[in-house]
């Protein structure tokens, strides 16, 4: 099979080439497309810290630009992990084209194609769900001219920018300019955000395949005794052959942690940093959700924002418990299976086994913050609190 004409990783690898992200692109083409992406980011960042000077110390302009400024933040950090990582990133993706090479059965092969369907269902939706969302965070601002000339008011509707941004010029005049820049070069800076994400829940769903190749491989230890029996007529043959279908499972269950180690060393720190920076940021986007003179558009708009936030979190705390449960539902299919049937030594190494599947194995932000569904919620309830101490502040 190959990997780099995958129909199920075609997604990502065309996201991770727009931004150079992909091992195998040239340097040159690596070095255009990172800069593209960054020099449009930094479009983006240059209005935002001018605006805090227009602010002039409102604590409402200052909290609304801020959010915005977070999230071009942390767009930056997405970028340049995998491009600091480029060995990283390139053995990971070694190890999923070998792994597709070594199944050894029509049945192991369906348990991989259906996960790596996944990869790529998850990646469509999500790429598409994040595109759209910037589409119309940023298209609200249309709304108000819109509607001087559907259903005109006795005077023009205040203008609602595009995002918060201070561009030296007369907004309303420059509007349609300002709107573009900022329509174009946000869809540009997400591309960064898809990218990494979809290439990091790419990783993990590839953990979890290995794990349910394993799980199935144990569940299938018993079933040809009867033919191994009959083929080889020596109790010392049977139990060589027991061995060796357990050694090759204990080989795959750690290729399985090696990978999720790996991934573990890529992104750990960037994800530490992108959790703190999402807590404070749905705090801030609550806020401006719940502004008194806030118009229905501005309410519209950060409502959007805020889903794509929760959205974005809680698909890697999905996946981190995925990975969790795939870890641990190992052992429970080692006891599940005819294990009892095996010779004595068997069941010793399966025993070893099943330790070190007590251990599960989860994806961290510094073993800090395990991504899970537990503290998905916790840390939703942490920015809800953020929030409640900021809107005492005003």
């Amino acid at each position: 099979m190959n990997f780099t004409s995958s129909h199920y990783y075609s997604v990502v690898k065309k996201m991770s080439s727009l931004v150079g992200q992909w091992p195998y692109q040239d340097s040159k083409t690596k070095l255009i497309c990172l800069s593209l992406v960054t020099l449009s980011t930094f479009s983006i960042i240059i209005p935002q810290i001018a605006q805090f000077v227009v602010c002039d110390g409102d604590l409402q302009c200052i909290f609304q630009t801020l959010a915005a400024l977070i999230l071009t933040i942390v767009t930056l950090v997405k970028l340049y992990t995998c491009y600091f990582n480029q060995y990283k990133m390139k053995v990971l993706i070694d190890r999923l084209f070998v792994e597709w090479k070594e199944l050894k059965t029509p049945e192991e092969q369906e348990i991989m194609k259906r996960y790596a369907e996944n990869c790529r269902r998850y990646s469509l939706g999500y790429s598409l769900y994040m595109f759209t969302s910037v589409f119309l965070f940023v298209c609200m601002s249309l709304i108000p001219p819109l509607l001087d000339i559907v259903l005109p008011l006795n005077e023009s509707r205040p203008v609602l920018p595009a995002h918060p941004g201070y561009y030296f010029v007369d907004e309303e005049e420059y509007f349609i300019y300002i709107f573009l820049h900022a329509l174009v070069a946000w869809e540009i800076a997400v591309i960064g955000v898809v990218a990494h994400d979809c290439m990091l829940l790419t990783y993990i769903e590839h953990v979890c395949s290995i794990l349910a190749l394993v799980g199935f491989r144990f569940e299938q230890l018993m079933y040809k005794r009867n033919d191994a029996v009959k083929a080889l007529h020596s109790h010392v043959h049977v139990n060589d052959t027991y061995r060796k279908r357990i050694a090759f499972s204990v080989c795959t269950h750690r290729k399985a942690l090696k990978f999720a180690q790996l991934i573990e060393d890529t992104f750990s720190l960037t994800l530490a940093i992108q959790v703190a920076l999402n807590t404070i940021l749905i705090s801030m986007t609550l806020l401006q959700i719940t502004q008194r003179n806030a118009s229905v558009f501005i309410v519209v708009r950060y409502v959007v924002y805020v889903l794509s936030q929760l959205i974005h979190l809680f698909c890697l705390s999905f996946e981190g418990q995925k990975l969790i449960d795939h870890s641990l539902q190992t052992r429970d299919k080692i006891y599940n299976s005819l294990w009892y049937e095996t010779p004595t030594k068997s069941q010793k190494m399966l025993l070893f086994v099943m330790e070190k599947a007590l251990h599960p194995i989860f994806l961290s932000a510094c073993k800090i913050y395990i991504f899970s569904m537990e503290n998905f919620s916790m840390v939703v309830q942490t920015s809800m609190s953020y929030f409640t101490v900021l809107a005492s502040l005003e």
